[in-house]
């Protein structure tokens, strides 16, 4: 497995005779990325994971300067996992000026849930993956299906700018106690973790509502909403929406297949300082 920095090096190193698969990362990896790299190479003869901070989706009160680095212990677990590629550049290779041209992802997919609470952060998302497509120039891109939100707007973006990229998208790998992967369980003590499998725990819960017939989908995200405010958490959304374009699903019978089949559940919450996100395929 190679290491590399730049972007001459890194075109320089692609074969052009082979497909070529990437998975974007921000690094300090966990077995979930490296899932996305095993579904890679099933796609893909040579895989490239990238990793880079990005600045441009992190708003001021962020953790981007806190957010760990840990270049050496992610290259071992990568290579491990079969990667070819870690392009890991530093930021003046992907902003070698200011950036002021970004990707602006449509208002109706990228401003509600995440977007809500972070403002801006999907537009920094497709500016730094579409950059990372213009340089990797990838056949295929893996991305996970726990930040679901994200992967929905990257997949429109791909369908709306006529990009030559096939996008995979790869399920959530989680903890025996249900709690999904996510670098920032690292900032969990060990109370808080065993804690934090709740939020997957309150998804579930309403997923058992809605199967029992229940179509007062508000009701649902409510019960969902009071029950991680009752243990201690700060929620900032329960949602219930369609898969296709995360729009809220009419007050249909949910006990017809179909409909259940195209909906899902997703949540996000503080617990403590930490802030983490879950979803839950109906």
């Amino acid at each position: 497995m190679r290491v590399i920095q730049t972007i001459s090096d890194l075109r320089a190193a692609l074969p052009a005779n082979r497909t070529v698969g990437l998975v974007p990362t921000m690094g300090n990896l966990h077995d979930g990325h490296l899932s996305l790299v095993r579904l890679a190479h099933r796609h893909a003869g040579l895989v490239v994971a990238s990793i880079f901070v990005n600045p441009l989706q992190f708003a001021p009160n962020e953790d981007f300067a806190m957010y760990p680095r840990t270049l050496e212990r992610d290259c071992e677990l990568l290579a491990g996992a079969g990667c070819d590629i870690v392009f890991a550049p530093d930021p003046q290779q992907i902003y070698p000026q200011a950036q002021v041209y970004m990707v602006q992802p449509p208002a109706a997919l990228a401003d509600i849930l995440e977007g809500s609470v972070r403002p801006g952060f999907f537009t920094g998302v497709c500016t730094v993956v579409l950059k990372l497509f213009n340089i990797v120039r990838p056949n295929v891109a893996v991305f996970g299906k726990k930040d679901y939100q994200q992967l929905l707007v990257i997949a429109e973006m791909v369908r709306q700018l006529n990009l030559p990229v096939d996008i995979q998208a790869a399920e959530t790998v989680r903890e025996a106690s249900g709690l999904a992967l996510s670098s920032r369980n690292g900032y969990l003590d060990d109370q808080q973790r065993i804690e934090a499998a709740q939020l997957h725990a309150a998804l579930l819960n309403a997923s058992r509502e809605a199967r029992l017939g229940s179509s007062d989908w508000p009701q649902i995200e409510r019960a969902a909403f009071d029950y991680l405010i009752e243990r201690g958490w700060q929620p900032d959304y329960i949602a219930i929406r369609r898969r296709a374009d995360l729009r809220v699903p009419p007050q249909a019978d949910p006990r017809a297949a179909p409909a259940l089949q195209s909906l899902v559940l997703l949540g996000a919450a503080r617990l403590g300082d930490t802030r983490l996100i879950d979803n839950l395929e109906l």
